[in-house]
């Protein structure tokens, strides 16, 4: 893709609106000229773009949206939902009434395609009803973007401390929301599983833990410095949001779990079987069924064991993937000694692959990319989380990695996680397109989850083309991530319409990948809360890959790997129906030339 002429399309449509205003068709009675199909496009795109942020002022903030309302928590009150769903259903009709092919070559199309399937997406996930029954320990949970939130909020002015003060004076509020509508779903069937309120109890636990200085929602004080505004906020802390967190855990403990449903399955909620074709279709972008997916990864599960296999027999003398997973796992010499030598590990392979991106990008983001370890009260959450930069390139990245208990932590994924959240994942997947600047806020800003977490599984794959892992330990610990994505694919639909158990689950994922039993039990507990996600990462990488190997067969000795590169991610996560359109097109650009 040529990025210097990303202008051209905002051209036409500043064209189009020079010729509507010289005396074209007008709104009826109204006087004013109508909007043309591509300035309306673009305009209800970002209205939705503003109203989001506005409804859920959390992820405006976490994602780096600019001047983020910081006065408040998001409100998820019934009436504040349904006046939100109401103005989702206005823009919708308003995308949808337009001609997609009046669109197509101009700006407008990606940005269209993009916020019509989001808005599709959300309205039919309504019937999961999710706001009554959400317990979740994972970052989609508020015990994770609530505190976060307040982590990186803006402070140093006047202003910006005065909205931190207001926003934590807020938080009471959120939470009794969040009981109220947890006791609505008592009354009305819509019930989580226990194993996910048994783990949020523990997130909780962490949040109360120490003194109020220890609280994540204290870090702004930490980063302003300002005496008068600290006093003020660990007052806020220690009489208003602790107090309204022991109000939520009390909830939990006391009437929540003992009424919580011993079933798994999405689909025995009210609506389940509805609900988690919405949700695989909301993750994905397509319509798949569970049948489907369940399949596809028992098929690349076959096609990863013949790969560990190989690499088995060829390192480690061992030629059974179980019998070679469990060895990687268990033995004490693969493991880590300290958090730092954790954090030294992840840094070494993203200054490996920062060093060679060029090679196989286009366009690499100026912005950099810190490692950091979770924040106490998520330490035992594991994993790795990526939080984006500026686009100016003076806030670096953030790469949050799980350090809890650094000598039961296998070393064999962790560089495969590490190319996930930064380069050439995560990090340049969301920063090109954000740095690129011209690119619509709907682009920057939202996604298709089997499009970013496809790219990123698709990079752990890439970053073997690319010569960076260290060792075949690693390479084993790449191919068990792979491993754990299609395990994903077996055990999610198994987990909520094909009738597995928790533990059946468990073992699946404990025979088929190099995860240790804890961190295979977080992870089964994420899916239960978190259904139809987890099918992304493979579906989207497998799609990707398609893409790749059509745009090889079409080009032959003129593909360009920098230029396809450039092609996927420039523009954002688009819905994989544009995708293909898109690299479609590009192909045959390609050929023309």
């Amino acid at each position: 893709m040529d990025f210097k002429n990303r202008n051209r399309g905002l051209c036409i449509v500043l064209a189009g609106l020079l010729v509507l205003s010289c005396g074209g068709e007008t709104d009826s009675g109204k006087g004013k000229p109508a909007e043309s199909p591509v300035a309306l496009a673009l305009t209800v795109a970002q209205e939705y773009v503003d109203g989001y942020f506005s409804q859920f002022p959390e992820d405006a903030i976490l994602w780096g949206f600019p001047n983020p309302p910081s006065d408040r928590c998001r409100d998820l009150s019934p009436g504040a939902l349904a006046a939100w769903r109401a103005k989702e259903d206005e823009w919708l009709a308003t995308l949808q009434d337009l001609d997609p092919d009046s669109l197509d070559g101009t700006d407008a199309a990606a940005p269209n395609a993009l916020a019509l399937e989001r808005l599709e997406a959300s309205r039919d996930l309504r019937v999961c009803r999710f706001e009554l029954w959400t317990v979740n320990a994972s970052f989609l949970g508020w015990q994770s973007y609530l505190p976060d939130s307040f982590v990186v909020q803006a402070v140093g002015t006047d202003e910006a401390r005065a909205d931190v003060l207001i926003r934590a004076r807020d938080v009471a509020r959120f939470v009794d929301t969040e009981i109220a509508n947890l006791r609505e779903g008592l009354s009305s069937g819509y019930v989580a599983p226990r194993s996910g309120v048994e783990a949020v109890l523990k997130v909780t636990d962490g949040l109360l833990e120490g003194a109020p200085e220890a609280s994540p929602f204290y870090e702004p004080a930490a980063r302003d410095g300002t005496q008068e505004f600290t006093t003020s906020l660990l007052s806020v802390i220690d009489a208003e949001i602790n107090p309204a967190i022991r109000r939520y855990r009390e909830f939990l403990s006391t009437e929540y779990l003992p009424a919580a449903r011993d079933s798994i399955a999405a689909a025995d909620t009210p609506g389940g079987e509805d609900c988690y074709a919405a949700a695989i279709r909301f993750y994905t972008s397509m319509h798949l069924s569970p049948e489907e997916i369940h399949e596809t990864g028992l098929r690349e599960m076959n096609r990863l064991h013949e790969e560990m296999a190989e690499i088995g027999r060829r390192s480690f003398g061992i030629d059974d993937p179980t019998e070679l997973l469990d060895h990687v796992r268990n033995d004490p010499s693969y493991r880590f000694g300290s958090e730092q030598e954790i954090l030294d590990y992840a840094q070494e392979a993203i200054d490996r692959a920062r060093a060679t991106v060029p090679e196989w990008f286009g366009f690499v983001p100026r912005s950099q990319v810190v490692v950091k370890p979770y924040p106490a009260y998520l330490k035992r959450t594991g994993g790795g989380q990526y939080s984006m930069g500026s686009p100016d390139g003076k806030v670096p990245a953030t790469y949050k990695i799980g350090t809890y208990d650094p000598t039961s932590l296998g070393r064999a994924e962790i560089e495969a996680l590490t190319f996930h959240e930064t380069y050439p994942g995560h990090h340049l997947q969301i920063m090109v397109p954000y740095e690129i600047g011209d690119v619509h806020q709907v682009l920057q800003f939202f996604w298709v989850d089997a499009v970013g977490e496809g790219w990123a599984l698709y990079s752990e794959r890439l970053a073997d083309e690319m010569g960076l892992y260290s060792s075949d330990l690693s390479e084993v610990g790449r191919l068990s991530n792979e491993a754990w994505r299609a395990a994903r694919l077996v055990i999610d639909p198994g987990i909520h319409a094909l009738g597995w158990t928790r533990q059946q689950a468990i073992d699946y994922m404990l025979e088929n990948t190099s995860k240790t039993e804890a961190e295979v039990i977080y992870e089964i507990d994420r899916y239960i809360a978190n259904p139809g996600r987890a099918v992304s990462y493979m579906i989207g990488s497998l799609e990707i890959l398609r893409l790749r190997s059509l745009a090889e067969e079409r080009l032959g000795d003129r593909f360009d790997i920098r230029a396809f590169h450039d092609a996927v991610i420039g523009e954002g996560t688009l819905p994989f129906e544009m995708l293909r359109h898109k690299i479609e097109r590009w192909i045959e650009s390609e050929i023309s030339d």
